[in-house]
């Protein structure tokens, strides 16, 4: 598919940084286009749609109905029968339906039950159900679990759209992991390069013995080496943070000279909303999952009404005023009328008690869900928040040992400037530092995710972005 210009789509969105041939992808702003443009993130919106699809759906099994059966048979130039049977008919939300219907026969072999006016027959009426199906019934059952449907749709909505952002918020954080990693390689290439230069000098003025800049020399290019690998990393993880860069449809190419937010401490909790909320705030009533789960047991358990339902007996009646002046309102009399009784009922119900204990059962296994679902949710927030709390130790012990490390680093240069340490020393120290540095990103990048980890089990769907 065709690739767009990430620099078309930043010089609008991102800041520019302090460098002048850099921009800087803000954290809030890369989510932002995510959860705008991303294809997975559409595609939680249709979880709406299609709820409310099913539920109009549903709604349909009340609509009113035109039925109208017209039969004519003329053979031989007689008319045998001639008929019209034509009927208006309105369910109501209980076992009740409103009807009202004409009939028309004609014809010298119509049967004897069938003789009506000239002008035809019309009816008004209503059937009921007065067993099975009065209390619940398809239509009904149908139309409750379709609403139950579109709020279930509403959760898993969030439930999507927090995943499509805690992956990205994982592919961004690698990516500045490895950008701050190219730079401390970066960075210690050019101390490198710098002491290689002197060590030169000094060997060739007789100040050092010639063999330390072979020592120097191993040192600049394992430097070069790790920052050609860092960098090859960094590309990876770029490429990683495109998949989730979508623009109208388009993926979006992120450009070498877009760097991440160097500063993201200070605007992460904001971002993911997840400020203010400490642990003492933390309820399961409003989590997207369990309202999800929720729902899922609504609706089973109308389907068990339903089934239990189909333990009574079919009984239908049906009672019609009949007349052939419908205008006159006086026309319709008790005594013409047009009714009856149907009563249907298996003698075993074996298929009706066979469908109400696979209802009960799905019913009991939706619940054990939500009972696991609602401990895993709980024991996880609280195992992360006390995760948090151990990476805040973790980052303050972190950058006391990189400050420790300067420390020694910048004395043992000094000594060697007097004569008194050797070079292999100062490569010791200075990769004792970097292992340092390189932790320090390494601990900052799990801080970041683990935020991120609180994030999804909060599930979140960040009203700001």
């Amino acid at each position: 598919m065709k690739k767009c210009l990430l620099l078309l789509f930043l010089l609008v969105s991102c800041a520019i940084s302090a460098q002048q041939d850099t921009l800087m992808l803000k954290f809030n702003e890369y989510l932002g286009y995510v959860k705008k443009y991303h294809p997975i993130a559409k595609q939680a919106q249709l979880t709406i749609s299609i709820g409310q699809a099913k539920l109009m759906k549903a709604r349909g099994g009340f609509d009113p109905k035109i039925e109208v059966d017209y039969d004519r048979k003329e053979f031989k130039g007689t008319e045998y029968w001639d008929r019209l049977n034509a009927a208006f008919k309105i369910p109501t939300y209980y076992g009740v339906e409103l009807k009202g219907g004409f009939e028309q026969v004609e014809g010298e072999f119509t049967n004897r039950d069938e003789f009506l006016p000239e002008d035809g027959l019309y009816s008004v009426g209503v059937s009921v159900s007065l067993a099975r199906g009065f209390w619940i019934n398809d239509r009904m059952a149908t139309l409750r679990k379709a609403k139950f449907f579109r709020e279930q749709a509403k959760a898993d909505q969030d439930l999507l759209v927090n995943e499509v952002l805690y992956k990205a918020s994982l592919a961004y954080f690698d990516w500045l992991q490895a950008y701050n990693d190219a730079e401390i390689f970066r960075d210690f290439l050019n101390n490198a390069q710098v002491r290689f230069e002197g060590v030169k000098k000094s060997a060739l003025a007789g100040e050092v013995a010639t063999i330390d800049t072979v020592e120097a020399k191993i040192a600049l290019q394992n430097r070069a080496l790790n920052l050609e690998q860092a960098k090859v990393k960094l590309m990876k993880k770029s490429l990683k943070l495109s998949n989730f860069l979508w623009i109208n449809d388009v993926p979006v190419e992120l450009q070498q000279n877009v760097i991440p937010d160097l500063n993201l401490e200070e605007e992460i909790d904001v971002t993911l909303e997840i400020m203010g909320k400490p642990l003492d705030s933390f309820t399961l009533e409003n989590h997207p999952k369990l309202k999800s789960l929720n729902y899922k047991i609504d609706g089973l358990t109308v389907d068990k009404r339903l089934k239990a339902n189909r333990l009574l007996p079919t009984i239908d009646a049906e009672y019609n005023f009949i007349t052939e002046s419908p205008k006159q309102l006086n026309s319709l009399n008790t005594q013409e009328y047009k009714g009856g009784l149907s009563f249907r009922f298996p003698l075993f119900l074996r298929k009706e008690r066979g469908d109400l204990k696979l209802a009960k059962f799905k019913l009991q296994d939706a619940q054990f869900d939500r009972d696991n679902a609602e401990i895993e949710i709980q024991n996880k927030v609280l195992a992360i928040y006390r995760e948090l709390d151990s990476y805040v130790t973790q980052n303050e012990l972190i950058d006391d040992i990189v400050m420790d490390y300067n420390t020694l680093l910048s004395a043992e240069e000094r000594k060697f400037s007097f004569g008194e340490s050797s070079l292999f020393l100062i490569n010791s120290r200075e990769s004792k530092l970097i292992d340092a540095e390189l932790k320090q990103n390494e601990v900052q990048n799990k801080f970041f995710k683990t935020k991120a980890n609180l994030f999804k089990s909060l599930a979140v769907n960040p009203e700001n972005l």
